[in-house]
């Protein structure tokens, strides 16, 4: 799985930022997304990051990435645990 975290201050710049992201994945929190992990798609996201928006940043402006190999634990407390992929009700 690949976490996208940002911090952007310019709204329309976010908010753009944001639907840009939910393409490949989902929101996990107000400025993190969770997204399959995918070469693919991680190459997209850095060249659109690169050649879209890096130049319309600010200096506050930041964007991180995190790249999670299978082996890595994820624990999931509250709703967040509503989000695991491997989650059956048999009733």
């Amino acid at each position: 799985m690949i976490i996208v975290s940002y911090d952007i201050s310019d709204d329309k710049l976010r908010t753009n930022f944001a639907k840009y992201l939910s393409k490949f994945g989902h929101r996990i929190q107000y400025s993190v997304f969770e997204i399959d992990n995918s070469t693919r798609i991680l190459d997209n996201i850095i060249s659109d990051l690169k050649n879209k928006y890096e130049k319309r940043f600010s200096q506050e402006d930041s964007v991180m990435i995190f790249k999670l190999s299978s082996s890595c634990e994820v624990l999931r407390f509250g709703y967040a645990k509503n989000d695991e992929k491997d989650f059956i009700i048999i009733t």
